[in-house]
């Protein structure tokens, strides 16, 4: 048993599928009896703090936007400057200084925030929220090409991290071998969810990224007229990015802009996403095979596609598939077959995993004065 509670800053931003795991994890510490709270911007207060959280909001972090509509160009400065923003760092001393950590867990894409923390020497540890294999191959390789012209090079920094914690498994990474201060946890559900295998019944879930990318409305409308005519239900959620009224939804679709997935993925047999690393692991522990079609070229969505597709769960399509292509993808994954039973593999293993006890377990790691035990 814990002799004392530990006081843990958790460091995040308004994001898509970033936001579920850090949540989840400072929801996992909290329910531990430590002091948590969370650092983000500020139109993240509600969902923190309707998770039952503290919430602190940015003062001087550049404001940052998911849903606005922009051209490749600006979608990536707008990235680049989220990775490299002083302003968070600022931000992240003057908390420090109000009210101190023992451990601060920062995502690992706020680059300048991690390095001013790493200058002060308080514990730290980054969070990863996608595959590893991903982060330190693509995402180092390319906006690494870019943040480092600013001493921000994200596997060194990474590296200096007293743990680095990545939602993957042996099954869904690529490599054997980790960094020792690497540990991979399984993916971290949201506050609330708790996957289990579904019931079988004949009906599909629609549901692509929750923020905006370019093609995806053009992408939607095609998903939409290759499920016209199936003799099965489908459930499609638009997320915040897209509105049900801009598509041409055929009979036999109820459409949603928002729907947890937790309340529908149990009743569904198969799942069209778009590769984002949180839809796609809660679809896998509900034991669902999918159809990934990835909405950007030079994210994670690709690599968590083939990644389905190597274990034999789902198949990948083109962002630009045709109508044909993709209703013969979904014929295909909806049917019985050797899918069925590598999706129930990998359904099994991250339920298993307990991705946020894990992970708190190696933070408490870190608290002083403390004799950690595992909650799981």
């Amino acid at each position: 048993m814990s002799t004392t509670t530990g006081k843990i800053l958790v460091v995040t931003w308004n994001g898509g599928g970033n936001v579920p795991p850090a949540l989840s994890l400072a929801d996992e510490l909290r329910r531990r009896g430590h002091d948590v709270r969370v650092l983000g911007h500020g139109p993240q207060r509600a969902t923190v703090e309707g998770a039952g959280l503290r919430f602190e909001a940015y003062r001087h972090a550049a404001p940052h936007s998911p849903l606005d509509r922009a051209s490749f160009a600006k979608f990536a400065a707008e990235y680049v400057r989220l990775y490299v923003d002083p302003g968070a760092g600022v931000d992240l001393m003057a908390s420090l200084e109000r009210e101190g950590a023992d451990v601060v867990v920062v995502d690992a894409l706020l680059l300048d925030a991690l390095r001013a923390l790493q200058r002060r020497g308080t514990r730290h540890v980054v969070l990863h929220h996608t595959l590893l294999g991903y982060m330190t191959g693509g995402f180092a390789a390319g906006a690494g090409t870019i943040t480092r012209t600013r001493g921000l090079a994200p596997t060194t920094l990474w590296g200096r991290a007293d743990r680095v914690l990545a939602p993957g498994t042996a099954s869904l990474e690529r490599r054997s071998t980790q960094p020792a201060n690497v540990r991979l946890t399984g993916p971290m559900w949201p506050v609330g969810v708790s996957p289990r295998p579904h019931r079988g019944e004949d009906r599909i879930l629609v549901s692509l990224s929750s923020i905006h990318y370019g093609g995806q409305l053009a992408a939607l409308r095609r998903i939409m007229a290759a499920v016209a005519g199936l003799p099965v239900p489908v459930v499609l959620t638009t997320g915040r990015a897209v509105d049900p009224a801009e598509l041409d939804v055929p009979p036999g679709v109820e459409a949603h802009g928002f729907l947890p997935h937790g309340e529908v993925l149990p009743n569904v047999s198969m799942v069209v996403g778009h590769g984002g690393f949180s839809t796609t692991t809660q679809a896998l522990a509900h034991d669902l095979p999918m159809v990934v079609m990835p909405m950007f070229t030079f994210g994670d969505q690709r690599v968590v596609g083939a990644a389905v597709a190597r274990a034999g769960a789902g198949v990948m399509v083109r962002r630009g598939a045709s109508v044909a292509a993709i209703r013969d993808a979904i014929v295909r994954m909806l049917g019985d077959g050797p899918h069925r039973a590598a999706a129930a593999r990998l359904g099994a293993e991250l339920r298993a995993a307990g991705g946020a006890a894990t992970a708190a377990d190696e933070i408490e790691l870190l608290l002083p004065r403390v004799t950690a035990v595992s909650r799981r």
